[in-house]
């Protein structure tokens, strides 16, 4: 990447700031614009961003950012909270997340059936975690029931790192190559437990250590006035490499052992979540609009060659493979139906699938690849556009909606986790 494509992506940068207040509140997000912009500044249009799937930068920029974004979601969740107040992101995350990755696995067999089970099994990992930075305003409009905006943003910054294990193991089934897979291409009982015990077991553990001791150290050093705030920042961003790299050096999952790491974090201590939530609104949320940028910029071209089938099965996605699982997993709780509707509607897919992508590309291996990259993308695209336009009004609208109804059990009282990128705006009293 040249010195033009840098002062064209930095130009971009600063020009959405200029507006960006005044773009909370519409219907134009900033993954919509940075997604467009790369879009012509990329291979398709201009030609002045113009690097491939396969360039060192941007594999270690997907893979920075997926470690940040795990760490850092996970450390705004306390588990003990969680479980005590949450009933309904642990629904949509216990029993929403693997229904909807059968229901897109079935309608990828059905709609592609020269996949065979396990590339649309990829499929289906892939396009279950959401992104709730796609539609900000649904998280962050305080005229939405408290109980309602923290069940999606809960269930947004978990489903990532609780589907990456899932990824793994699928991958390795449809045939990725042994960096994601089975050490040596080893498929008998012995090579599994090694993939078992080296990915699923010794991530996590790293990432707790990690995350246990230096929680414990942040806190006591900021208790004894030896640490100022902005280190505390600086100290976020090496606790989840920290995890990473540890976990890789002794045979574990490093993103696994990230998302291990953060929930360890937030549920030992609250000293460092200031840190963090300062960190995902400046650093995490440049590196989340880069991954939004070269989406455009490389990805998108690859849309070329997409027919009938692909748009069935994204808008499907979007919707019936969304909205009946997540109905399905509110059963029980009373809530209205236009609440179902809604959380059923913003379950956005961005940061997640994209990255989750890009890892499956750079290992290979996978038959069926150039469909399942179709796929994930115009699924992807539609969702920046679809859910970024609707989500200011259908939150304004949804929310006056049910101020009329202050006894219903949305708006039952629940402890508030931190988005992943506070709005500047109060919107409360907005109409």
């Amino acid at each position: 990447m040249d010195e033009t494509a840098l002062f064209l992506i930095a130009f971009g940068v600063v020009a959405f700031a200029l507006v960006s207040r005044r773009a909370e509140a519409g219907i134009v997000t900033a993954p919509m614009v940075f997604t467009a912009f790369g879009f012509v500044a990329g291979t398709a249009v201009l030609g002045i961003v113009e690097p491939s799937i396969q360039t060192p930068g941007i594999q270690i920029l997907a893979e920075l950012t997926l470690v940040v974004a795990l760490f850092t979601d996970a450390a705004r969740i306390d588990l003990g909270r969680l479980g005590r107040e949450h009933d309904m992101p642990i629904r949509l995350l216990g029993l929403g997340l693997p229904l909807t990755v059968v229901a897109g696995t079935g309608m990828a067999m059905l709609l592609f059936p020269e996949l065979g089970l396990w590339p649309a099994a990829l499929v289906g990992v892939m396009l279950a975690p959401t992104d709730a930075a796609l539609g900000q305003a649904v998280v962050s409009d305080s005229r939405v029931p408290q109980r309602v905006r923290q069940a999606l943003n809960v269930e947004s910054g978990l489903n990532d790192g609780l589907a990456f294990p899932a990824l793994l193991l699928v991958a390795s089934l449809a045939g990725a190559a042994s960096d994601l897979g089975v050490g040596s291409g080893d498929t008998g009982v012995g090579g599994w437990a090694a993939f078992i015990a080296g990915q699923l077991l010794l991530g996590p553990a790293v990432g707790v250590g990690v995350g246990l001791g230096g929680a414990l150290l942040i806190e006591r050093a900021r208790a004894a006035d030896w640490m100022n705030d902005i280190f505390v920042r600086i100290a976020t961003l090496a606790l989840a490499i920290l995890a990473y790299t540890g976990a890789e050096l002794i045979g574990g999952n490093g993103f696994i052992a990230a998302f291990a790491g953060g929930l360890a974090v937030g549920t030992r201590t609250r000293a460092v979540l200031e840190g963090v939530e300062d960190f995902g609104e400046t650093e995490g949320q440049l590196l989340t609009l880069l991954v939004f940028l070269l989406f455009g910029a490389v990805l998108l071209p690859e849309l070329a060659n997409i027919d009938w089938r692909h748009w069935v099965y994204a808008l499907l996605s979007l919707t019936v493979l969304r909205m009946v699982p997540v109905a399905l997993s509110l059963i029980g709780t009373r809530l209205a139906p236009a609440t179902v509707l809604f959380v059923g509607w913003f379950g956005p897919r961005g940061l997640a699938s994209i990255i989750y992508l890009l890892l499956i590309l750079e290992s290979g291996g996978v038959p069926g690849m150039d469909q399942i990259q179709r796929i994930v993308l115009l699924t992807v695209l539609l969702s920046i556009v679809l859910h970024g336009a609707t989500a200011a009004p259908w939150a304004g609208r949804y929310g006056r909606h049910m101020k009329a109804k202050d006894t219903a059990p949305e708006h039952r009282p629940v402890f508030p986790f931190p988005t992943r990128m506070r709005n500047t705006r109060e919107k409360a009293g907005e109409s």
